[in-house]
């Protein structure tokens, strides 16, 4: 099996080239074509945000396969939407309310058809019926856990849920602070919260706390000095892999990457959501019970330290949380993906 990435061209929106999202599709995918043509592939891998590429697949009547590195996106009745970061009801209430929004979101299913057809018929491609039309009805990935996704009526043939693909840039380890004291990783995201505000209220609410914290910008140095602690260490840098297994916590803005390689080390989280689909993420994370969600409106110096405490105290979330790195041993996410194309 041989993998090749696509070169990047300028066809995406730009403040100086301001393009629609289709016709910025539209281009890309006839910039694609002709790398198709040229590597001759089985079958062409697109996440699922690149409508480019499955439509400059078919184009050149090949198979295309859509990778979902996080949840499975699609509504269902009685689930609540995906990304507003609502947990699963426990009721039938709660079922039928969410069940009610089923009109209100065809609307804007619909619509997304309506565009989406409107970039193939550009193209000369045919028309689709179905909505959610950037997900391959061949095979469609679902690079999560399943114990994080929320149980549906029935899975469609097409939809796999392989496990999460976790890859890392290589790095050393790192050494925490001294001491014996439980290890709380501060994980900020590296594109959210440029302000740095979740970790300066991390570093402010666990100092003097009985724990060890070690934190990381990512890179992303804050507009301010942060105020570090005696009981804190702050790295532009660590290895997750090496890190976590360390960890008795980690504090996370909830990226869906960032809470699969916790869990997978069996860490629980403490879920502080940025923006975007890391509500959902939050979501499942209390919904598991493999950690504690923080909403944006709390993650203050006192709130974090009562999710940090509440995290550590209730020994249910280390050992859900263990029970998902139990299962990742078993299943390889990388190996069960591959072994889907293999099939296709």
């Amino acid at each position: 099996m041989r993998f090749e990435a696509a070169p990047e061209y300028d066809v995406f929106p730009t403040r100086e080239r301001p393009l629609k999202p289709y016709v910025a599709a539209v281009r890309a995918a006839r910039h694609t074509v002709p790398l198709i043509r040229a590597l001759d592939p089985e079958a062409v891998v697109a996440d699922i945000l690149t409508v480019a590429a499955g439509m400059a697949a078919e184009l050149e009547d090949r198979p295309w396969v859509t990778l979902v590195p996080h949840f499975l996106p699609m509504f269902e009745r009685g689930l609540p939407p995906y990304s507003i970061g609502a947990v699963l009801p426990r009721t039938a209430a709660g079922r039928q309310l969410w069940s009610r929004m089923k009109s209100f979101l065809a609307q804007g299913e619909r619509q997304g058809r309506r565009e989406l057809n409107g970039a193939r018929e550009r193209l000369g491609l045919p028309p689709q019926e179905h909505v959610q039309g950037g997900i391959s009805r061949r095979l469609a990935l679902i690079a999560t856990f399943p114990q994080l996704e929320y149980p549906r009526s029935a899975w469609e043939p097409w939809a796999r849920v392989t496990g999460p693909l976790l890859w890392e840039q290589p790095f050393p380890d790192t050494e925490p602070p001294p001491g014996d004291d439980p290890l709380v990783l501060i994980a900020p995201s590296t594109s959210q919260d440029p302000k740095q505000r979740m970790l300066a209220a991390a570093l402010e609410g666990l100092a003097g706390e009985p724990v060890r914290v070690l934190a990381t910008t990512n890179r992303r140095e804050p507009p301010q000095p942060l105020d570090v602690p005696p009981n804190a260490r702050v790295v532009d840098w660590v290895s997750y892999a090496r890190t976590m297994p360390r960890c008795a916590a980690v504090v996370c803005h909830a990226g869906h990457g960032t809470v699969a390689r916790s869990l997978a080390c069996g860490v629980p989280v403490v879920a502080c959501p940025a923006a975007g689909d890391m509500a959902e993420n939050a979501a499942r994370v209390r919904w598991a019970r493999v950690g504690v969600s923080l909403p944006r409106r709390f993650v203050t110096p006192r709130g974090v330290r009562l999710a940090v405490r509440r995290a550590l105290a209730d020994s249910a979330y280390a050992e859900n949380a263990g029970r998902l790195a139990d299962w990742a041993k078993g299943h390889d996410g990388a190996a069960m993906a591959a072994d889907e194309l293999e099939r296709l």
